[in-house]
């Protein structure tokens, strides 16, 4: 009887070795407590999790964790710990040795003595801050992309109603809306591989052109600037009216010629971003294009400045047409200011 006293004695020892050391190399903090709240065990993880030593956590509080607004959280848990209840697995916020927050799921579980009576509890918290600082993330997103569709309802509607009145056939009227609303589809893939944080200016200029081709006849001058989604958006507008009016009467319909466009940043407490859109035919156009209010000239001379809080002009020749814009850093850029070099 002795002998197997001993080696049920030996067996347990080697369990407890065990279970101790699957604790000590868990990941996620193990922590016991007595029913008065009291730590009993402090594993290595809870040390990095919490910043105490197991020397400086074992036999305070487990309050000591808990921020002051949810000190009631441990005294129902010790109630149903004593009542013997079950307890779901639960997210919450625990602190710090330095006095940070961190988002934790806490398993609570009883801790029963050999007469099985409960004595205890242990508790493991899984460190949760980046998933919780993603899901705060896609909220932002979402309401973002939500407030991004309702303004690109409203420039639809307006596409619609402009495009509307300038038709002079259905043909012509869809014609016009379908290149306009794969131009405003041109800028919303920027906007969505950039996870909404907007675009460089280049990659939105070479987006816009792509559909017409001739990208040989483009030259894309300036230094390397991200700029805003509303700006992404307004200014992918623009060039798209200047490809389209290109692709119909000047460089890019293959008469010749090329086009230049080109920006500059400008320093001091007044920066601003120019623009310039210069295209320049081998030789004249037989008639200039039609220089009336239509909704590409809209668009160039008003909706786009007055959304980019700048100004805009247009001069037509036979032999040049060139777009300028000057708007305000702060409405176009993501950043003040732009690193230096072409783009």
């Amino acid at each position: 009887m002795q002998g197997e006293r001993e080696n049920l004695d030996e067996g347990e020892r080697i369990i407890e070795a065990r279970l101790a050391a699957i604790i000590d190399s868990s990941f996620d903090a193990v922590i016991a407590k007595d029913l008065n709240s009291v730590i009993t065990h402090w594993n290595p993880a809870a040390e990095r999790m919490f910043g105490y030593t197991a020397e400086e956590a074992i036999g305070r509080s487990i309050t000591m964790l808990i921020p002051p607004h949810l000190q009631s959280e441990e005294t129902d848990i010790i109630r149903r710990i004593r009542a013997n209840e079950r307890i779901e697995s639960y997210e919450t916020v625990r602190l710090r040795k330095d006095g940070s927050t961190v988002f934790v799921s806490l398993t609570v579980s009883p801790i029963r003595n050999p007469r099985g009576e409960v004595v205890g509890a242990s508790k493991i918290a899984r460190d949760i801050t980046q998933s919780k600082e993603s899901e705060r993330r896609i909220r932002v997103l979402l309401r973002e992309i939500n407030h991004r569709v309702k303004n690109q309802y409203a420039v639809i509607l307006s596409l619609i109603r402009e495009t509307g009145l300038s038709s002079v056939s259905i043909d012509e009227f869809q014609a016009k809306i379908r290149t306009r609303i794969a131009s405003l589809a041109a800028s919303h893939d920027l906007l969505v591989r950039s996870e909404w944080t907007g675009s460089t200016l280049a990659e939105l200029v070479k987006a816009q052109l792509a559909p017409f081709g001739h990208e040989n006849l483009v030259t894309i001058s300036g230094p390397l600037v991200s700029i805003s989604p509303n700006a992404v958006q307004n200014l992918g507008m623009a060039f798209h009216e200047l490809g389209t009016n290109s692709a119909k009467y000047g460089v890019l319909s293959g008469a010749g010629g090329a086009i230049t466009v080109s920006w500059s940043v400008s320093r001091g407490p007044a920066a601003e971003l120019a623009m310039t859109w210069d295209e320049n035919f081998d030789e004249p156009l037989v008639a200039e294009p039609q220089a009336g209010r239509g909704f590409g000239t809209v668009v160039l001379e008003r909706v786009t400045p007055v959304a980019l809080n700048g100004r805009a002009s247009t001069t037509r020749t036979a032999s040049r047409i060139t777009w300028t814009l000057e708007a305000p850093v702060s409405s176009v850029l993501m950043e003040e200011a732009g690193a230096e070099g072409d783009a």
